[in-house]
């Protein structure tokens, strides 16, 4: 079968689109537009970095309650976003757990310590850990973990069926990084404002009740994923059992604040 609903990308203003949607079992239930097209990641490289640090975190290199990043903190608050770092820059801002401060510095931090951990750069980790069983070999990490990946549709498929039914790690490893860590933490959803709470799993924002948001409005509770300033998105609903990826080469703004959730609920009704 192939979705209808992917052709909605067809209407974004965007100079370049493709998506795809996979089953658990890896069954890719339809591809639109350029399926092999390496487009920069931005931060949806965070859920492929968070793999291989869980990865690391199986082999014994890394415990995620060790000492990681600024004082007090560990791996798992880098995860979660909860290390007090800010944005941006390597400063911090708020004491480890009490806030949800979404940071490319944290993840930036994550990558230095696993590479230290392991003795291997973050960026070949990524590759020896996560890309090379999964088959992803348009995909690369060359510079920051938080938001230097490139990849494709194809690629980002066969990473989302991993994540619904995980060969890489223990699935009881992938059901804690799906679960919310540190409940009730406020903060800021990039390009979403305010969220109380603004709830996090390890690497991949967790949807619950969030209002407004990039996924849809039929979107289950559990929906987990990541969206980038590139204009990218991963999303998996466990309910629909299904996941699905857009990539574009249009930065993120208000046309895809309004495109997204329409085209999710479009092919959340298909499925």
């Amino acid at each position: 079968m192939s979705l209808k609903s992917l052709a909605l990308i067809e209407n974004w203003p965007v100079p370049t689109a493709a998506a795809g949607v996979v089953r658990a079992d890896g069954t890719v239930l339809g591809t639109h537009g350029p399926a092999g097209q390496r487009f920069p990641l931005a931060s949806v490289t965070k859920p492929l970095a968070a793999y291989a640090v869980l990865v690391a975190y199986e082999e014994g290199a890394v415990e995620l309650d060790e000492p990681a990043g600024p004082p007090g903190a560990t791996v798992r608050h880098l995860l979660a976003h909860t290390s007090g770092l800010a944005f941006d820059e390597h400063k911090v801002t708020a004491p480890p757990g009490e806030r949800r401060l979404y940071s490319n510095a944290g993840f930036e931090q994550l990558g230095d310590h696993v590479a230290k951990a392991t003795d291997i750069p973050f960026g070949e980790y990524l590759r020896q850990a996560v890309l090379e069983p999964l088959g992803m070999t348009s995909t690369t990490l060359d510079g920051s973990p938080a938001k230097d990946g490139v990849s494709t549709v194809e690629d980002l498929l066969r990473f989302a069926a991993e994540v619904q039914a995980p060969r890489l790690l223990d699935p009881r490893t992938v059901a804690e990084a799906m679960t919310v860590h540190h409940p009730g933490t406020k903060g800021v959803l990039p390009g979403y404002g305010h969220q109380n709470p603004n709830d996090w799993g390890l690497g991949f924002e967790i949807r619950d009740s969030k209002s407004p948001h990039w996924t849809g409005s039929s979107s289950s509770p559990r929906t987990f994923g990541h969206f980038g300033q590139s204009g990218t998105f991963l999303w998996v609903d466990p309910d629909a059992r299904a996941a699905c990826v857009a990539l574009t080469d249009r930065a993120f703004g208000p046309w895809a604040i309004e495109a997204w959730p329409v085209f999710t609920d479009t092919v959340l009704a298909e499925l």
